[in-house]
């Protein structure tokens, strides 16, 4: 049996996913949140295979940073994106959270089945559009400095603490105003600091956002 969360902000579409997934003989809904902060307190105390993930809830990018959250505690689990907009930069965004597949909100019922036992099975399937454009970031990535396999394994390491204070340096802050931000002491910054400049191989912050700009991938982040 597949036990399925579904986090969708939209009543309506939340309650037709719901029916249609308890309508199959292998699949269960284990609960439904309609916001991150919802489905990330749902998902960690819930046991479940497969979430069905609606990006655009209290925010426009509240289910990529939940999803950055559940998987950090439960690494085993599968992520699907839902989504109304099918942007390049929200694709890239939402796979470089940890996602196995993202679907546009509409698709075919029958599709949508199919790509979730796919993921519960631990098969990545993935529509051409977002195939090609992957391959088109790696393409491009593969012809920067630093190649695609040390970047995603880099970022790949990071936690989400870690992730955060990526965006902070990238928005210019210093390590003071971070701290102040996240209400942390200057010492835990400079701690997490050491910890990104060790999984980037690099010696200064400077060269870490450096690096990201050349990469074109702040986005990511």
């Amino acid at each position: 049996m597949i036990r399925v969360l579904v986090a969708e902000d939209f009543g309506l579409l939340r309650e037709d996913l719901c029916e249609t997934l308890g309508q199959q003989e292998d699949m269960e809904v284990a609960g439904s949140a309609a916001s991150g902060r919802e489905i990330e307190s749902l998902a960690l105390s819930t046991r479940f295979d497969v979430v069905l993930m609606d990006i655009e809830m209290e925010t426009t990018t509240a289910g990529i940073r939940a999803a950055e959250r559940i998987l950090e505690k439960k690494p085993e689990v599968k992520v699907i994106f839902l989504t109304a907009h099918e942007t390049e930069n929200m694709i890239l965004t939402s796979m470089g959270a940890g996602a196995v597949d993202y679907i546009v909100k509409g698709c075919d019922e029958e599709e949508l089945l199919r790509r979730i036992r796919e993921a519960a099975a631990g098969h990545t399937v993935l529509d051409e559009r977002v195939q090609n454009l992957l391959m088109k970031e790696y393409t491009r990535l593969r012809r920067s400095e630093r190649s695609l396999l040390f970047f995603i394994t880099a970022i790949s390491q990071l936690t989400t603490a870690e992730r955060e204070l990526v965006r902070l340096l990238l928005e210019g802050k210093k390590i003071r105003e971070i701290a102040a931000a996240r209400c942390v002491e200057v010492v835990t910054v400079k701690t997490q600091i050491k910890s990104l400049l060790r999984k980037f191989g690099c010696t200064r912050t400077r060269e870490i956002i450096d690096l990201i700009q050349e990469l074109d991938v702040a986005h990511l982040f």
